[in-house]
């Protein structure tokens, strides 16, 4: 994989890339497949896929399945002879393809090393494409306001341009959880019931909850593929509680367990009333 312009302009069918061929080092390969945990049953596709070192480490070490777009014609033939010769071309293999007309909704990883103005044009697709839970590494450049999930820096001692390091991002496609959800919770006083509008920007949760008919508060709201966190302070009874909810969402329910203040768990089964969708805000 190289930092490249690869189909930077996504109207056009004969880009050609502009700038220098620049491979992503050896160690930084291995980083950004080991902070995705890459294993037997992935799909890595690979943006902008230079020589195919992505994906044929990959299907080489990781015994992982998987495919590289370039538009460079040169690189992709250069890919597919280095697949056949590691004796993975059956399950790495290469197109000359402009990526933003390229299919990922198959990839359960996606890497890129591209330019941020590229990167930017892709986030949306992103989340209407890839499944929850799909893991998106980048070399060098992050997705401004979206946090990643995981990150780390890279000794590259012979890096040719900038500092001797490289940035390694990690996000993890959270599932929709934004809406109005409703359960009912019995913690040994009864039945209680819940109400909780949730806004989701990218994987953080907030919102507003009513308890019993009175208002809470929660915290540390996030959502990591399709499992949902965040924790309920409320006042029940006289007395303020602060439950730890953690369950996984699928379609309009959420299924899981709550860690009661006093330190038992119950179940939690949530199902959601009114939809929401999750906000993608560009960095002001």
């Amino acid at each position: 994989m190289a930092i490249t312009t690869c189909a930077i302009q996504p109207a056009a069918a004969n880009d050609r890339a502009d700038v220098p061929y620049v491979p992503t080092p050896a160690n930084v390969v291995d980083a950004m497949l080991n902070m995705a945990r890459v294993g037997p049953s992935d799909y890595v596709v690979d943006l902008g896929s230079g020589d195919g070192r992505i994906v044929i480490t990959a299907a080489t070490r990781h015994k992982a399945r998987g495919f590289g777009v370039d538009i460079d014609a040169a690189l992709v033939r250069t890919s597919r002879l280095e697949a056949e010769r590691r004796g993975v071309a059956d399950r790495a293999e290469f197109f000359e393809r402009n990526l933003f007309i390229t299919d990922i909704s198959r990839a359960t990883v996606l890497t890129m090393y591209l330019f941020p103005s590229v990167i930017m044009q892709l986030r949306p697709r992103l989340f209407a494409e890839l499944k929850p839970g799909t893991r998106v590494v980048s070399h060098d450049f992050d997705m401004e306001n979206w946090t990643p999930d995981e990150q780390a820096t890279i000794s590259v001692p012979d890096k040719p341009f900038g500092k001797p390091v490289s940035e390694v991002y990690l996000w993890i496609v959270p599932a929709n959880a934004a809406g109005t959800w409703q359960w009912r919770l019995d913690t040994g006083g009864g039945p209680v019931a819940y109400e909780i509008a949730l806004r989701q920007t990218f994987q953080m949760l907030a919102g507003n909850p009513v308890v019993g008919g009175k208002p809470g508060r929660i915290e540390q709201g996030r959502v990591r593929g399709e499992e949902v966190r965040f924790v309920l302070t409320a006042d029940l009874g006289g007395r303020t509680v602060r439950h730890e909810f953690s369950g996984r969402a699928a379609g309009d329910a959420i299924s899981g367990k709550v860690k009661l203040d006093g330190g038992g768990d119950v179940g939690w089964n949530a199902v959601r009333v009114k939809p929401g969708s999750i906000e993608l805000p560009l960095r002001q």
